[in-house]
């Protein structure tokens, strides 16, 4: 079978390709930011439990541009992803990371890399891992299966799946117009089918798109603040599986199952009722 009927293609050889170290300073102005772009009336200082992303996208940036082709780059999508905090972010941190290809898996939609981000602090302690699932749409796995062994990879434990059944409350949120250009700079993430309709439509995409962890970070906060105290500091891991696109203006509805010894499991259904989010959990 040839490349031509394959159609795009990624080698599962990129396995073990990494960028960084990059040690970054994480200042308050920053971690303020963030939380504004996620409607916090007034932010405070201290680090939303997603706040991993924003210190991991430069490296996860370097990572893309060795390991994977430029024709190939926009049919990626945010499809999974699994963070472990083994303490707080702060303010005034000085904080390094290290992004690696743990696996690449085809998948029915297409092939499926899986980055493992490991940042730790001077000391060097470990402060969060993140595994990052991107699925290149359309695109076919070759090479070989693309698992290594798996070691490494730390997956947080979860709740139940939350569902219109076991759902202990629900809340609309309400999505603005210009959302994604308030994430992208406060969040310092910068991916252009966000904020460029041109770039998005090209991609194959309706329209600009809310990014995958504004979407979760949105839903983790109003869980922290519902079911924890308002404590993010609460949070020791995140887990969720990204199953829709939120446009740009739009609502979604948050489900929260009632929390348990393991978690908080919640879910999110846009407005026409299909899910955008599932397999949510806090682990806790």
């Amino acid at each position: 079978m040839t490349t031509e009927t394959l159609g795009p293609t990624l080698s599962a050889s990129i396995v073990g390709a990494s960028a960084g170290p990059l040690t970054q300073t994480i200042d308050a102005r920053w971690v303020m930011a963030y939380n504004a772009a996620l409607g916090d009336a007034l932010p405070r200082p201290v680090a939303h439990p997603l706040f991993a992303v924003c210190y991991e996208w430069p490296v996860a940036v370097a990572l893309r541009e060795q390991a994977i082709s430029a024709a190939i780059a926009p049919l990626s999508v945010h499809a999974t992803h699994e963070l472990v905090i083994h303490r707080p972010p702060r303010a005034g941190d000085r904080l390094t990371t290290t992004a690696t290809v743990a696996e690449v898996v085809q998948r029915p939609s297409g092939a499926l890399v899986l980055t493992r981000f490991v940042t730790v602090d001077t000391a060097g302690q470990s402060v969060t891992t993140t595994t990052y699932g991107s699925l290149y749409r359309g695109v076919t796995v070759t090479g070989g299966p693309g698992r290594p062994d798996g070691r490494g990879i730390v997956r947080p434990a979860g709740g139940d799946t939350a569902t219109s059944e076991n759902a202990a409350w629900t809340e609309t949120v309400a999505v603005a117009a210009n959302a994604a250009h308030v994430y992208t700079e406060c969040a310092r993430i910068w991916n252009p089918i966000h904020t460029d309709e041109g770039v998005a439509r090209a991609a194959g995409l309706p329209g600009i798109i809310l990014h995958g962890t504004a979407t979760l970070a949105l839903c983790i906060a109003r869980v922290v603040s519902r079911d924890l105290g308002d404590d993010p500091a609460r949070v020791h891991g995140v887990s969720a599986r990204f199953t829709g696109m939120v446009t740009l203006p739009s609502t979604f509805v948050l489900r929260a199952a009632r929390p348990t010894a393991r978690g908080i499991a919640f879910d999110a259904v846009g407005r026409d009722g299909r899910p955008i989010l599932d397999q949510g959990a806090l682990s806790t």
